[in-house]
């Protein structure tokens, strides 16, 4: 395949960023590099300055509000906004549950659902994970029982990203406990707001707020927010997390990522007193990951453009997923030895006279990311899952 950008596609990418320069505050820039968090809504914000440009889901079909970009549009497009420090969008709504409306559900839901999401409007957030059902998620036990009307839906999930921040949350529910456990799982749509439903932070290794547990006592859910068919749910999951593993690979982030190690190990000494850029063995790492993130983009490429004519993501997608997170994780390791002696200083307090009169400010959040990262290989279905799925689809074994 010829990677190089023909002349349409090099117009785009300076139309690209001509808007990110016009349209990303310095402020959101600095946040973004540093990894510190956003909050709810600079997020929010960025998606509704996106759907003015007309850019709100670049990966949506046109009839549903999308650009009609292709593969190798969107990946400019994606690249950039990493490259300059742009947010990233909020992939529960647009590129998770969105999909499975367009696919599956009744127009009455695209209708009400999809202007919504793209506009930034609403908030959402997953509902998949359980404490007794992370990578083994078909044995899900929170329950949606018929009343009339309703769903009353009980139960727990865990993990659930910025659920503090949704409106809506999209539920995997157990609706007939007598079949086999993929055959009764339905996919629920259900309003945070509903009475019953309570949200428990999780703080986690880097300080940060977020993931969640996320409660249901005697929720009652209105039948027509079913998507689908009852008990079809699995499917739907399925198809889901196709999209969300080919989303997790963040190829432009880690570009960006790696830029940035790059630029502190050409500031910070070595054992040897040189640039640590200069050290062999740094050297020979920073080297290994590009060639793997290289690698890993052309693989993406080939992936989404297959996307754009199938619809569906395949197996690829978990190859994807297993050396996009792993690379992350390259990278937040590589910063954090590049940091040297002030990597420790995200656990301390900062606010000290011997720390803050010596400590760099703006690579205080990169510790964090480390720890942060660590739940790459785990999340979206964990590494040991996504080799089986390769060995089982793509090599038949």
């Amino acid at each position: 395949m010829d990677i190089n950008f023909n002349a349409q596609q090099l117009a785009f990418r300076e139309e690209v960023r001509t808007f990110l320069k016009n349209n990303v505050s310095d402020s959101i820039r600095a946040k973004i590099f540093n990894c510190e968090p956003l909050g709810k809504q600079e997020r929010v914000e960025w998606q509704k300055t996106l759907y003015r440009q007309g850019w709100g889901a670049p990966a949506w079909p046109v009839e549903y509000g999308g650009t009609g970009w292709d593969a190798v549009q969107r990946h400019i497009f994606e690249e950039e906004c990493a490259t300059y420090g742009a947010p990233e969008q909020l992939s529960f709504g647009l590129k998770m549950v969105a999909p499975v409306i367009q696919k599956y559900a009744s127009q009455e839901i695209k209708d009400r659902f999809l202007p919504r999401i793209i506009s930034g409007e609403d908030w959402w957030c997953q509902g998949y994970s359980e404490p007794g059902a992370g990578s083994d998620l078909a044995s899900l036990k929170t329950s949606a029982v018929r009343d009339g009307d309703h769903y009353i839906v009980n139960g727990q999930k865990t993990w659930t990203t910025l659920a503090q921040h949704a409106d809506w949350i999209f539920c995997l529910v157990r609706t007939d406990p007598e079949v086999r456990k993929q055959a009764g799982i339905s996919f629920l749509l259900i309003d945070m707001k509903t009475p019953g439903i309570t949200v428990r932070p999780i703080i986690m290794l880097d300080d940060g707020h977020e993931v969640n547990e996320v409660w249901f006592e005697n929720v009652r859910v209105p039948v027509s927010n079913l998507v689908g068919e009852e008990n079809q749910g699995w499917t739907y999951a399925k198809f889901l997390l196709g999209h969300e593993r080919t989303n997790i690979a963040r190829v432009g982030r880690s570009k960006a990522a790696l830029a940035r190690v790059k630029e502190m190990a050409r500031k910070q000494p070595g054992n040897n007193g040189k640039p640590l850029i200069e050290d062999p063995r740094f050297r020979d790492r920073l080297a290994q990951i590009e060639l793997d993130l290289m690698a890993l983009e052309i693989t993406n490429l080939k992936v989404v453009s297959a996307d754009g004519k199938q619809h569906t993501p395949g197996p690829e997608a978990s190859i994807l997923k297993v050396k996009g997170s792993e690379i992350q994780q390259d990278i937040a390791e590589l910063a954090s030895l590049a940091l040297g002696n002030y990597a420790p200083a995200h656990i301390m307090d900062t606010s000290h006279e011997d720390i803050s009169s010596a400590f760099p400010a703006d690579f205080y959040h990169l510790t964090g990311n480390s720890f942060n990262v660590r739940k790459t290989t785990i999340y979206g279905g964990s590494s040991e899952v996504q080799k089986s799925i390769i060995c089982r689809m793509i090599l038949g074994l």
